[in-house]
């Protein structure tokens, strides 16, 4: 069919920008290079850094380059179990996670107790206490090294929250495109193990500029123990030394004077709310009963 006219548009289509189809606007200018610039000054003082963890000798540390990810490629990546910290860098504030291996982390723990920092078998469902010392060991180490090259001082570099699981770390919102790198750190005779560092990529010109606009506050994670106001909660702790049956025919014969033999446990379970929590062995501190924790239970 011949239109007996020609037809005119109404008004101009709609044209979108490329950046509006990507669905991520990115900063100004490409600071992927900048970014990797940090990682190698890094890699040039974290050595010297990690130093006193494995006996004065200094390991050989390297950096990669710096690359866009998303959070299910970094937390792929990452695995399930990590020592995550959480920082916040500058003025700014800006939110930079750095992830450590669980298995460096709890090797080096190992050669500390005077063990050769080999790992038998699997890794646990989750750091146990005595790596929370390495993991703040590490993070102080990691602090003092990308901050020259950020020309700000230490201080400028503060752990907001740390935690085994990304995801209940909850560094950055499902979805958020992320700059990271990776440096990998090796000992003579050992397979190198790596540390992840990621930003949310549009927090990059503020994590190279002071004068950018901050960023918004990162999401808050599940608070810990450790903190407030949790932390000052006082808890009833009842250790049980001795738990034993007795019928009621004896229970209602007892005379004073009477002795009752009884055997204490050598694992005394330590209980908060009626949930042992511990168990730990008896002994005595200071001329008074105490209690030697042997095992932690999560």
């Amino acid at each position: 069919m011949k239109p007996e006219r020609a037809f005119v548009a109404e008004r101009v289509a709609a044209q979108h920008c490329a950046e509006l189809l990507r669905g991520v606007v990115k900063p100004e200018g490409d600071l992927m290079p900048r970014l990797s610039a940090v990682g190698e000054a890094l890699a040039r003082t974290l050595g010297g850094a990690l130093a006193p963890l494995y006996g004065g000798e200094a390991p050989r540390v390297k950096a990669n380059a710096a690359h866009a990810d998303d959070d299910l490629m970094f937390g792929a990546e990452v695995g399930p179990l990590a020592a995550n910290s959480l920082f916040a860098v500058g003025h700014g504030a800006v939110p930079m996670l750095v992830s450590v291996q669980a298995a460096a982390v709890l090797g080096l723990v190992d050669r500390t107790f005077g063990g050769r920092g080999d790992l038998r078998g699997g890794l646990p469902e989750k750091l146990p206490m005595s790596a929370d010392l390495m993991v703040r060991r590490i993070e102080a180490a990691i602090t003092a090294c990308p901050a020259p090259a950020l020309g700000l001082p230490v201080e400028a570099l503060e752990v907001l929250r740390r935690d085994g699981s990304l995801t209940e770390l909850a560094a950055f919102p499902d979805g958020t495109p992320l700059a990271a790198m990776k440096i990998e750190v090796t000992e003579e005779g050992r397979e190198a193990w790596p540390i992840h560092i990621a930003l949310a990529e549009a927090h990059l010109s503020a994590l190279f500029d002071e004068k950018a606009a901050a960023p918004p506050p990162p999401a808050r994670g599940r608070a810990g123990p450790g903190d407030e106001p949790f932390a000052s909660l006082p808890l009833d702790c009842t250790a049980v030394l001795v738990d034993m049956r007795m019928s009621m025919a004896t229970l209602a014969a007892l005379q004073p004077g009477q002795v009752l033999p009884v055997a204490v446990a050598r694992a005394v379970p330590l209980k908060v709310a009626g949930r042992t929590v511990a168990t730990g062995s008896v002994g005595e501190a200071d001329d008074r009963v105490a209690l030697r924790i042997t095992q932690i239970f999560s």
